[in-house]
């Protein structure tokens, strides 16, 4: 009676959650160890690695619980834990549901027109120990987890690859700006050519994107040694097609790019223009997914946006998943800087990581560079990192940022950017295309100087502080919420600081 309460769970289950979710997550875990008391029963699950317990916590538990409740009649409490790793083999899968679900469907060769796959289901507050993670291996398969972090097969990496090994997920701190685009890389690992075919990484410089795509090329070939994967940039493709275009030898061309299993390619808005480059890349789009292999691009802009690209490829971007980073909040730009002081094999205390953080907010790259600054300064002053030190090391950046962001200057983008004259932001006009800006460049001014509200206020025209502050709760929330919004301010932020 004991194992088939868990066997009638996976068949309501299996009834209830898409095909794709339940073998992914469900199907694969080993048979329950169910134990019972006066006044509960206890479903004991271990699962492979610290990413699918989290997952599953986050997303089935409560509903596992109350399904296995109904199903005994008293209450059930759901205990996860993690399987040893010398457990771990083919014979510890869940219990297939005696009444088998529909067999798995049959996934017709993939074009470029094919529906997304099932939607992406991202937990609105990830759990904490939700960090980087080993990326889970394909679902079916029977070992669950990804091979340790040294590559079995170092030639594959460095060399056909053009992978960087360092770039892993265990390396690549997680957060709000970039938790659906790491969770969407990490079901591509863990179901290549089915999830998210093609995946499209959009935001600005400096966010983590190459960083992504590198730890999923690496994932895969540390699960399958063979695996044909190649990372470049858009350039590289362009001087290929150019190339092989002076010599004639188009069929190199398809030899090196149609035979791959996983693409990865950087910055695709330099194709912008180049109509022989777009061509033969189509040509290898079409080919790639005609064989099922995945394709990971990524760009300054979502598809849309992409200037002087042709149609035809723009509309195949967006058939599969769309996912942006965002530029990181303060808790993960703390993070990223207390990570990687760790890896340099150095300390810092809390709140110089939050001074640096607060007034670096661009990217991730300018964080890491401002971050070598205070280590070097630390290690030839031969004194302990403190918030005097880091003001002290990073004196040029922040004069730089107090000398060059005015609210004039922010007046001054923000209208340029969105094309009204910069009278405009002062004047008493109200339409939505004035109105608009005017707020968007209130909130960038409490944003980023030092001004007051009422100093705000003054500058746009003699504005009461309150209409500064509407202004700046306004578009705060709507950033939230609005990607496009974001990422035009992220653009802003990023002219406005140099």
């Amino acid at each position: 009676m004991r194992i088939d309460l868990w066997q009638l769970g996976c068949e309501r289950l299996a009834a209830e959650l898409p095909e794709q979710q339940f073998n992914t997550w469900i199907r694969p875990l080993p048979p329950a160890e169910i134990s019972e008391t006066a006044d509960e029963c206890k479903v004991g699950l271990r699962v492979p690695n610290r990413f699918k317990l989290d997952w599953i916590r986050s997303q089935y538990s409560a509903r596992i619980e109350t399904l296995l409740s109904e199903l005994a009649g008293r209450p059930v409490r759901l205990e996860l834990s993690i399987l040893p790793r010398d457990t771990q083999g083919p014979q510890t899968r869940a219990p297939a549901p005696s009444a088998p679900p529909p067999a798995p469907r049959h996934t017709p060769p993939l074009t470029a027109a094919a529906p997304m796959a099932p939607t992406l289901v991202v937990p609105d507050n990830p759990p904490p120990s939700l960090k980087p993670a080993m990326a889970v291996a394909p679902a079916p398969a029977p070992a669950a987890v990804v091979a340790p972090r040294s590559s079995p097969n170092p030639t594959a990496v460095a060399g056909r690859g053009k992978l960087n090994p360092s770039l892993t997920f265990d390396t690549l701190v997680a957060g709000r700006a970039n938790q659906m685009a790491r969770t969407a890389s990490l079901h591509v690992v863990g179901a290549p050519s089915h999830m998210y075919n093609p995946l499209f990484i959009y935001g600005g410089v400096g966010l983590g994107k190459t960083h992504l795509i590198h730890a999923v090329g690496n994932a895969l070939l540390r699960a399958n040694p063979d695996a044909k994967v190649l990372y470049l940039h858009a350039e590289q493709f362009i001087s290929d097609v150019v190339r092989n275009y002076q010599r004639k030898t188009f069929d190199e061309l398809k030899a090196k790019y149609h035979s791959l299993d996983l693409l990865l390619i950087d910055d695709v808005q330099f194709f912008a223009g180049k109509d022989r480059t777009q061509e033969e890349f189509f040509n290898t789009f079409e080919a790639l997914l005609a064989k099922k292999a995945h394709i990971i691009m990524t760009s300054d802009t979502y598809p849309k946006g992409l200037v002087d690209i042709d149609e035809r490829l723009t509309s195949r971007f967006d058939a599969g998943l769309t996912v942006a980073i965002e530029p990181p909040e303060l808790e993960m730009r703390v993070a990223i800087l207390m990570k990687k002081t760790d890896a340099e094999g150095s300390r810092m205390p809390e709140d110089v990581a939050f001074f640096i953080a607060k007034n670096v907010r661009a990217n991730v790259r300018e964080l890491e560079g401002a971050l070598r600054k205070v280590l070097a300064y630390s290690r030839f002053s031969h004194k302990d990192i403190n918030i005097a030190l880091a003001r002290e090391a990073l004196k040029d950046l922040l004069s730089i940022q107090n000398r060059q962001i005015s609210v004039e200057n922010i007046q001054k983008t923000v209208a340029d950017f969105y094309k009204i004259k910069i009278a405009d932001m002062y004047s008493k006009k109200r339409p939505a295309s004035i109105a608009r800006p005017r707020q968007i460049a209130m909130y960038l001014a409490k944003e980023m100087t030092q001004k007051s509200l009422p100093e705000i206020g003054e500058l746009f025209g003699g504005r009461d502080h309150t209409t500064v502050l509407h202004a700046v709760r306004k578009i705060g929330a709507e950033r939230q919420k609005s990607t496009e919004l974001n990422q035009q301010l992220h653009v802003l932020e990023q002219t406005l600081k140099g």
